[in-house]
């Protein structure tokens, strides 16, 4: 019973002493002036956070020096979209000036090029000099016209330059205050679903990790079934692995090139579907030619990439591998592709069995469908 009460207490004097070093570095960030210096000081706060061990202090701690982060690039962005906006502004007003001094002087330049051949201007002036020296003139106006174009001309090519920039830094903007949107979402889910525990929040992390377990050793065990084409019925949506390493009724698609997991959405079809994660709404997903494992209407419940629920895969660095998603009328999945269909069961994260379905579509391409009937 000491024992307990003593080690409970070393936790709660190092857990109290990470809340006081991260408030320390939080603050020696905010007391920074100058913008960018105070960025780079929070990227390597996030640095050194990422570096500790996982947390439920530490994690909070994360949410909150990326959510300062995003917000000052968001100020930095909207700065940049300031000041070129300024220099946007008196481009148009150079560019309108030229392009009204050249409309003037080409005028002017074409009534005196109507009389600029030579016999012309020896008949039309009253003397040989008179001639001479107007000829003169219209060379030099001429030449005057050419460079005036040419200034003209770079300053569209600046001002089209100043526009596209514009654009980038309007679009960038958007995405940041997305991204912080969505880190503000995570932190607050993360603090729900934890409610703010520490061995809930481990629970949490253990259970990811068992999922990741499972695949990894599919891999290696996996029973071979034998070939499926596109189309073929190769499981159903369920459950299975609650309550160890699944929280509801889902299918988890995952794909891997190389060995690695990657975005399913340059795989699968273009497709609305509806944006559960996000609070609801379509969105149209997917650029590649596989069919959807299954049947519309399709409700996304997590993106892949970072999201508010993220947090938990630590050992992919925060990234969701694959989509989690429902279908409204049918728990029927079939194959996005033609290959070779492997199955796999095991115990995962305590006396829950988590089933595994797998294709290896060749190229080094596999699927991989999780949580299944």
């Amino acid at each position: 019973m000491k024992r307990i009460v003593v080690l409970a207490l070393l936790f709660l004097t190092l857990i109290s002493g990470l809340i006081f070093t991260n408030k320390v570095f939080a603050q020696a960030c905010q007391d920074i002036a100058n913008l960018t210096e105070r960025i780079n000081c929070y990227e390597n706060e996030l640095g050194r956070l990422s570096a500790q061990s996982k947390t439920l202090v530490n994690q909070i701690a994360q949410f909150d020096a990326q959510i300062r982060l995003t917000t000052l690039k968001i100020s930095q962005t909207e700065e940049k979209i300031v000041l070129l906006g300024g220099r946007i502004d008196q481009l148009e007003i150079s560019l309108d000036a030229l392009s009204n001094a050249f409309s003037s002087r080409a005028v002017e330049t074409y009534k005196m090029a109507r009389v600029g051949d030579a016999f012309l201007l020896l008949i039309s002036a009253p003397d040989l000099t008179g001639a001479v020296s107007r000829f003169h003139y219209l060379q030099k106006i001429q030449q005057a016209d050419r460079d005036l174009l040419q200034r003209l001309q770079a300053a569209q090519i600046t001002y089209q330059g100043e526009k596209e920039d514009q654009e980038t830094l309007q679009k960038q903007l958007g995405e940041q205050k997305k991204t912080l949107g969505v880190q503000k979402v995570a932190k607050n889910a993360l603090l729900v679903q934890t409610k703010n525990d520490e061995k809930s929040y481990q629970q949490l992390l253990a259970q990811a990790l068992a999922e990741k377990a499972a695949i990894e050793k599919a891999l290696v065990s996996g029973v071979k079934v034998g070939p499926v084409r596109q189309g073929d019925p190769i499981g159903l949506v369920g459950n299975s692995g609650y309550p160890g390493c699944s929280t509801g009724k889902h299918l988890h698609f995952e794909v891997r090139k190389g060995g690695t997991w990657v975005d399913p959405a340059p795989y699968l079809q273009n497709k609305s579907v509806l944006d559960e994660q996000n609070g609801g709404g379509n969105v149209a997903l997917g650029s590649g030619n596989w069919p959807w494992p299954i049947q519309d209407t399709i409700r996304l419940t997590q993106f892949y990439g970072h999201t508010p629920y993220s947090w938990k895969y630590a050992y992919s660095g925060g990234v969701h591998t694959g989509f989690d998603m429902v279908s409204t009328s049918s728990d029927v999945i079939r194959a996005p592709a033609d290959g070779t269909l492997y199955k796999f069961s095991q115990s995962c994260g305590g006396n829950s069995v988590i089933n595994i379905v797998y294709i290896d579509h060749g190229n080094d391409t596999l699927s991989f469908y999780l949580h299944v009937q």
